[in-house]
């Protein structure tokens, strides 16, 4: 399996530096915030082939407006779609995770026509259906996140991820992401859940249920690691979770976490 880390949490003063710390402590990738990008593409292109890393994807972040009531709020979410698949192709990153809403829904109540859920669906649909092409010509996956529903009140949950898919007749470029945080969060059984939709996912993030970094007597990490292998899971790992503020203490927390990860046989 190839593991991947954020950008985020990798100290060090330049580029360079985190990525060397990543190749060094046996990371196969980076997941970089697609924010702002297009600027350090040559740089951090030139630091990838420095250290022998690859792009794992690019993640949207906070960026949402693409289920919103608000037109230009949807453009903006669109170009942004846009710029960040064109950054992933030059990075020749594997996907672009994003979040299509944050918190709750602005649309208007139609009823009977149509519910505020309703008619964000429908706009999700057209999104992906209208994009698929573009991911396809620009040999990139897009991966649809669901998140709790203390974050969003719209896509919680990876069978409804699963059925979006199914709306876009299960096009190979539209996929999904997982986060193990919000598995627990949102799944009666989070790890039969990856089980039955991991043929859909291109990224699964690993986070511990109160959004650090996986460690023991968390989540069942080691019973995760077992099902992916024996699954024989070929997309990206990507270590996710909140950075501690100083650079020595986060270095060694990563060192922890990764000699963790190999005992539980995801790295």
């Amino acid at each position: 399996m190839k593991l991947a880390i954020r950008e985020k949490l990798l100290p060090g003063a330049t580029i360079y530096d985190q990525l060397a710390l990543a190749r060094e402590l046996g990371f196969a990738g980076v997941e970089f915030a697609a924010d702002q990008l297009d600027d350090r593409i040559d740089e951090i292109d030139d630091a990838l082939r420095t250290h022998g890393l690859a792009a794992s994807g690019l993640y949207m972040g906070k960026t949402d407006g693409w289920v919103s009531a608000d037109i230009g709020r949807r453009q903006r979410a669109n170009d942004l779609l846009r710029e960040a698949l064109s950054c992933a192709l030059d990075l020749e990153a594997d996907y672009v995770a994003f979040v299509p809403q944050y918190g709750a829904s602005d649309m208007p109540d139609l009823t009977p026509f149509a519910s505020p859920m309703e008619l964000q669906k429908e706009l999700l649909i057209w999104l992906l259906r209208g994009f698929s092409d573009l991911a396809d010509a620009m040999d990139t996956k897009l991966a649809l996140l669901p998140l709790n529903s203390e974050e969003t009140a719209f896509l919680t949950r990876l069978d409804q991820a699963v059925q979006f898919r199914r709306e876009v007749d299960q096009h190979p470029m539209i996929t999904i992401a997982a986060n193990t945080r919000d598995l627990a969060l949102e799944e009666a059984n989070p790890l039969e859940c990856l089980r039955n939709h991991l043929e859909s996912l291109s990224v699964i993030y690993l986070a511990n249920s109160g959004a650090g970094l996986p460690a023991a007597g968390g989540l069942p990490f080691p019973e995760i690691g077992a099902a992916l292998r024996r699954l024989n899971y070929g997309g990206w790992l990507v270590l996710a979770g909140k950075p501690s503020a100083d650079e020595r203490e986060r270095h060694a927390d990563l060192a922890a976490c990764l000699q963790y990860l190999r005992a539980c046989e995801l790295c």
